[in-house]
């Protein structure tokens, strides 16, 4: 593979989309483990902290048609580095919010930035597959999980430190941009287009055709996506209102959700090479349905964590195998179709917080949890309805 005029061992590729997958996650999850605490900062109900949210997923709607474009232009290298820096400033901006107008504005720009490296990460990941014999897309969402357990251990570390989310998101900031300086001249230099002699003219009908699976398979990881949306975000806030936990208990359930999640994502290609997707996604949508049920029904510390824990398991294979799938579409660039199946699906990752909080706001916390448990059946049965 020619990388910038040398060559580069498929080994190096995995390695680079692999810290590319952690710098990522470790983002995210430190945005989500100070979530509480700029919360109490701005005085936000769960309403108000719901309506704040919504910025995320309507930066991530305008993003997609940019996306969409500027990967086909400039390639998923270029735009990963790009947008992953950019995803680590406004990381700061958001601890350094004195109002909601200014969280407001910064979780816009931190959802477009965000789906811009969600979709030029997952294109790199789909061609650093396509040079392995066996499937690896799942392992990449691993190391994305062991990412966001290490963000929460960070987040544990800053809290009983007292140190302000602003101060936090600064060193996650300079440990992102150094990462990227080190390791992104192993990235794959792509224009992610399909070469000319081997672009096929399609019809219409033969177009919907290729279109129905992406959506179907978009569908599946709305439904999941959402649920793990929501455990990102609304976890502490679920262990501190409706748990009753204290001190460092109030991250456990997040704390517990990452691990078993990435230790699934380790795991799911194996289990879904051996016993196949259909059944893979079936049993993931039925354990994320169990997990949330128990901890609805029964609020307490050990249920609560055993609940989060079976649904780490549920959403941990769905993503990585839907965005495989994609990626294989015949007669389509990796990065057009990974958008096209993340519009749908990622979305679904923005709009449950935000969508748990207005439930939350009109009957309780519980009972909006109970939603997401519908969202992980849904799954199971779509899946079940749905060749692959």
């Amino acid at each position: 593979m020619e990388i910038q005029g040398r060559t580069t061992p498929r080994l190096a590729l995995r390695v680079a989309v692999g810290a590319m997958f952690f710098m990522a996650g470790l983002s995210f999850a430190s945005w989500a483990s100070r979530i509480p605490a700029i919360q109490q900062s701005l005085h936000l109900s769960e309403a108000g902290l719901g309506g704040v949210l919504l910025a995320i997923p309507t930066g991530l709607m305008c993003s997609l048609p940019f996306t969409g474009w500027i990967i086909t232009k400039i390639g998923s290298r270029k735009l990963l580095i790009i947008s992953i820096v950019l995803y680590s400033f406004f990381l700061v901006g958001l601890g350094a919010a004195n109002n909601i107008f200014e969280l407001l504005g910064y979780l816009f720009c931190y959802g477009f930035a965000g789906n811009s490296a969600n979709i030029a990460v997952n294109t790199q990941a789909v061609m650093t597959e396509r040079l392995y014999e066996k499937p690896i897309m799942a392992s990449f969402h691993g190391i994305w999980s062991m990412a966001g357990f290490t963000g929460a251990g960070i987040g544990i570390f800053m809290i009983s430190e007292n140190i302000n989310p602003f101060h936090h998101f600064i060193v996650i900031m300079a440990l992102i941009i150094a990462g990227v300086i080190i390791i992104s001249r192993n990235l794959k230099d792509d224009g992610d287009k399909i070469p000319a002699d081997e672009v096929v003219v399609l019809s219409i009908r033969d177009r919907l055709k290729l279109l129905v699976p992406l959506l179907k398979l978009g569908i599946i990881a709305f439904c999941s996506m959402l649920c793990e949306g929501t455990m990102f975000d609304w976890s502490g806030v679920y262990f501190k209102k409706v748990i009753l936990a204290h001190g460092g208990w109030i991250g456990a359930g997040y704390f517990a959700f990452m691990c078993t999640m990435a230790l699934g994502r380790f795991t799911a290609d194996w289990f879904a090479g051996k016993y196949g997707l259909k059944l893979t996604l079936q049993l993931s949508g039925s354990l994320t349905a169990i997990g949330l049920l128990v901890a609805v029904l029964f609020p307490y510390l050990l249920p609560g964590i055993l609940g989060f824990m079976l649904v780490g398991v549920g959403v941990s294979s769905v993503v990585p195998m839907i965005y495989s799938s994609a990626g294989k579409t015949a007669n389509m660039s990796p990065g057009v179709a990974l958008t096209a199946v993340s519009t749908i699906g990622f979305s679904g990752f923005m709009i449950g917080p935000p969508l748990i909080g207005f439930i939350a706001g009109i009957a309780t916390l519980r009972a909006s949890f109970l939603l997401i448990a519908c969202m992980g059946l849904s799954v199971a049965i779509i899946s079940g309805k749905t060749k692959l």
